[in-house]
């Protein structure tokens, strides 16, 4: 049986979440975290952008799509998603009502907190920054903001499978 979890920092209420991942986006980003082993693997977040709307208290995103994209920087250091799947996933986002809300990447052999690397890199300061260490056997997922410089971390919560 599917059970909603949470990963990373665990809010006392839903009311404070601030990332939903559907249960097949958190599956689809640990398996192709798991397939890019040795290198780093990458894709974008595709969702229901709810900042600033009154849809929902629960949280400023819900990710309803994962695209994964081929790392060409082809490293086990740093990513770069490959510009044409990035071109094609705005364009199919913008045809569904939705918006490339973030970036999901993988961290080999480190803690699932941002390089500084990835910080100077983070194009969005309102994108969702998911990061998967590979460092543990249990691949652990968390999420960040990244703005001027600052990261925070944010809830995330995955939806039970029946949602």
């Amino acid at each position: 049986v599917w059970k909603p979890r949470w990963c990373g920092v665990a809010p006392s209420t839903v009311a404070s979440v601030t990332l939903v991942l559907t249960a097949a986006v958190y599956e689809q980003i640990l398996v192709h975290a798991l397939d890019g082993y040795p290198l780093e693997a990458c894709g974008l977040l595709v969702g229901e952008d709810r900042a600033g709307d009154v849809i929902s208290d629960v949280s400023d995103g819900r990710i309803v799509r994962f695209v994964p994209s081929a790392n060409v920087a082809a490293s086990a250091m740093l990513y770069t998603i490959d510009p044409k799947v990035h071109l094609r996933a705005d364009r199919e986002a913008d045809d569904d009502g939705l918006a490339v809300l973030g970036v999901m990447h993988s961290h080999t052999h480190t803690d699932p907190f941002p390089s500084p690397t990835d910080v100077r890199q983070a194009p969005d300061p309102s994108w969702h920054y998911v990061i998967v260490s590979l460092r543990d056997p249990a691949p652990a997922l968390r999420s960040y903001r990244i703005a001027a410089g600052i990261v925070t971390e944010e809830p995330v919560y995955v939806e039970p499978r029946d949602h």
